[in-house]
């Protein structure tokens, strides 16, 4: 059967030659993260629990998910969190299937409680958290379309659509770095720095601006001499950095909120301001692609926690990206790529109501030589959309 696959030439200014272009990420540690990653890191536990006992992924949805901020008393030395975090768990998931019940409640805790400890350290999880798991059951229409249909490929779970682009602006990939950067090396290198980072980048013409928000880990900063010069430290080694992916003048800020006299600082027990005010949901922070990024078309989908098997919020936001690099990286004399996928409720998740893949050629470049490669790219990509599955499962792909 063939795909209703469309190629389309557009006529429109390349991002970078836009004036003002605006990019975000929300780090590790951010509240809206925390839920994601925590919702994601359930769905792989599920599916690893459901292989290991039934040799099948099963139906669950864990994309909902509250993080629910605590209240705490920073200060330089040391404080405490007074009021704990909580963190709801919430969605649905097979519990029995063929004579064998699973510990869906317990999985999820357990996978919680872990992705915690990866991301953020200074957390005592025996005082300063509450995990409360609601998971239910999925609904039966639902765990019926789960099931694949005759090509053994899944059906989808739901008419939706997902959306990705090809390649990265200069600013998304610095955005993305520093965020990185932050995350991987500068907090490892000055333990200060803690896990909830915000990095927000403006380019205004040739000029690139980031502002940046970081928790500092109060036990590990002795005054405010300290917490100044890591800030110091952070703008030259993040301003450094930047040079390594452009030639544009870039400037960063640090935690500009800081005011000096009246010693307010961003200061934090645990390393997230989800300890003191700061609430997270499953699906309000990044994309699927791991950024936040107005001049592109977006998808509102929740990608994280979703089932990694047939639903479409997951898969072809995971996938459109894909598409869209591999056109980028097999076809000469695109400047940009735009993939959109829809899905219709119950129809093989290979076949989308329509792959929608929109370029913009290089000057010189005649989109009729280059629109049949287009297309072989996109029907070879959802030949092998199955594969998606297990690279999520494994954490080759990232969700947020």
């Amino acid at each position: 059967m063939s795909r209703n696959i469309r190629v389309e030439a557009l006529n429109q200014v390349p991002l970078e030659q836009q004036r003002i272009e605006l990019v975000e990420r929300k780090g590790i540690g951010h509240p809206d993260s925390i839920a994601d990653g925590i919702a994601e890191s359930i769905s792989r536990a599920l599916c690893r629990a459901y292989m290991e006992e039934a040799g099948a992924y099963l139906h669950h949805n864990t994309d909902q998910g509250e993080i629910v901020a605590g209240e705490s008393r920073p200060k330089f030395g040391g404080g405490r969190v007074i009021r704990p975090i909580y963190v709801l768990l919430v969605g649905r998931a097979t519990k029995e299937f063929e004579g064998i019940t699973f510990p869906t409640d317990a999985i999820a805790v357990e996978a919680a409680h872990d992705h915690l400890r990866r991301t953020i350290p200074h957390l005592d999880h025996e005082r300063d958290l509450i995990v409360d798991c609601r998971i239910g059951v999925g609904s039966t229409d639902l765990q019926d379309v789960f099931r694949p249909c005759d090509s053994h490929v899944p059906r989808a779970n739901d008419t939706s659509f997902g959306v990705g682009h090809a390649p990265f602006s200069e600013t998304e990939t610095i955005v993305r770095e520093v965020s990185r950067y932050i995350d991987e090396d500068l907090s490892k290198r000055r333990h200060m720095i803690g896990q909830d980072v915000k990095v927000m980048g403006l380019r205004d013409g040739d000029r690139i601006t980031l502002t940046i928000g970081c928790a500092m880990v109060d036990r590990h900063c002795a005054g405010l001499d300290e917490y100044m010069d890591t800030k110091a430290f952070m703008k030259e080694e993040i301003e450094a950095l930047c040079r390594r992916y452009t030639s544009r003048a870039c400037e960063a800020h640090v935690n500009t909120a800081d005011s000096l006299e009246n010693c307010s600082v961003f200061l934090t027990v645990t390393g997230t301001s989800a300890e003191m005010g700061d609430d997270g949901s499953v699906g309000r922070g990044n994309r699927a692609n791991g950024l936040i990024t107005p001049n592109r078309p977006m998808s509102m989908e929740a990608t994280s926690g979703k089932n990694p098997i047939n639903h479409i919020g997951k898969i072809y936001n995971i996938l459109s990206s894909q598409i869209a690099n591999a056109c980028v990286e097999q076809v000469d004399g695109i400047e940009e790529c735009y993939v959109r996928l829809l899905s219709q409720i119950g129809h093989p998740i290979d076949h989308p109501l329509v792959a929608s893949v929109q370029v913009l050629p290089r000057a010189g470049v005649a989109f009729d030589k280059v629109r049949r490669s287009l297309e072989e790219i996109v029907d070879g990509e959802l030949d092998e959309i199955t594969c998606v599955t297990e690279k999520v499962i494994s954490g080759e792909y990232t969700t947020f």
